[in-house]
């Protein structure tokens, strides 16, 4: 079994990742916490290897029992900290040998994925289909008019041809509750792309991208700021999970969802905080977090949102607060000069493009373990 661990490079601050000398397979996903990092650069020192499952779709007639054992990635507090921790490990693997240059590793040959896109998306298209591509696979898009799902077909039905067809599916889509159908219904694996809800793969590349980094996601604080959206859900649904400090520093009425804020305080993990006040939150931050103001399908609320939200724009004054040690992070797009200035999304501790990076990485990992690679 292998084994990850950090040390401190010597020409660095940064952590460096290595691996002990054991190869690596695909039942070496599950690992303790203690053992997961990640480091810029990565070094893989043996392949990686997969064991390839069949990927024949289960029959109409698919009995609870087997649909039981399905493996869907919609919300990351679905899994427990070894698996999510393992999922990261293996995406820092395959990402280390994809850098390398080697593509001998094709776990997804002669697999194909339907991408699902209700919501238009760069980095969640090309991170997906340029992954599954370089893993072997073959990926096709699906535009908001190519299936119109829920109005020209519904849901239901969209998830047993597709899964006839294919051997894993990825939304993007509006509302939650078409991803739950999707996998519902589905005979084959589905990825969670982004819900009005939540966005799972966003903040997996997110751990990536500060394990890689700092060292370590347990223990750090993260604080965002701004509207309490998808990210900010994804973000408690991962501190339900995995030790760390999570502030969402957001203005009165923007707050999070409060089940979601319950659900990752009654798990008894992490220390969270909903706060109006974004100076007090970030002092002493690891990592500073901003998102749109307006999020897709809010855009006629863009002009009232930028008043309310006065006072919450991430700029350098800010991240002095924070101090010298706290990264900036971003999901993208970004409005610069609105959510956070140029100055602070070009500077030396901001990695918004490495965390962009990632979520082909992430992604990666994520295709590997619902597929059983």
């Amino acid at each position: 079994m292998a084994s990850i661990f950090f040390q401190p490079a010597a020409s660095s601050t940064k952590p460096s990742l290595s691996f002990s000398s054991s190869s690596i397979s695909g039942s070496s996903l599950h690992h303790s916490s203690r053992h997961v990092a990640a480091s810029t650069p990565l070094s893989v020192r043996h392949p990686v290897s997969c064991q390839i499952s069949s990927s024949t779709s289960a029959p109409p007639s698919v009995t609870a029992e087997a649909k039981c054992q399905q493996k869907d990635f919609l919300h990351i507090n679905d899994f427990d900290k070894e698996t999510i921790m393992g999922i990261l490990k293996r995406a820092a693997e395959v990402k280390s040998l994809i850098k390398s240059g080697d593509r001998s590793f094709q776990p997804f040959k002669g697999k194909t994925m339907s991408m699902i896109f209700a919501k238009p998306s760069m980095r969640t298209r090309v991170s997906f289909e340029t992954g599954f591509s370089l893993l072997g696979g073959h990926a096709l898009y699906l535009g908001p008019n190519d299936i119109q799902m829920g109005k020209r077909e519904e849901t239901r039905d969209v998830a047993r041809v597709l899964s006839r067809y294919n051997d894993i599916i990825m939304a993007r889509v509006f509302a939650h509750q078409d991803i739950l159908d999707l996998a519902k219904y589905s005979n084959v694996p589905v990825v969670n792309g982004l819900t009005d809800y939540n966005h799972p793969c966003q903040i997996m590349a997110d751990a990536l991208t500060i394990i890689e980094h700092i060292g370590q996601i347990e223990g750090t604080k993260v604080v965002y700021v701004g509207d309490g959206n998808n990210i900010v859900h994804s973000w408690l649904l991962l501190a339900a999970v995995i030790p760390f400090h999570f502030v969402c520093a957001c203005p009165k009425g923007f707050e999070p969802d409060e089940k979601t804020v319950e659900k990752a305080r009654q798990a008894g993990i992490s220390k969270i905080e909903i706060t109006n006040d974004p100076k007090q939150a970030v002092r002493g931050a690891d990592v500073v977090y901003s998102d749109v103001w307006a999020s897709m399908g809010q855009k006629e609320e863009a002009a009232y949102r930028r008043q309310v939200f006065q006072g919450f724009q991430i700029d350098e004054a800010l991240m002095k607060l924070a101090g010298p040690q706290a990264y900036f992070m971003h999901c993208l797009p970004a409005e610069r000069g609105t959510e956070v200035t140029d100055g602070v999304i070009e500077a030396p501790n901001s990695i918004v493009f490495p965390q962009a990076e990632n979520r082909m990485h992430a992604q990666n990992a994520i295709m590997l373990h619902v597929l059983g690679c």
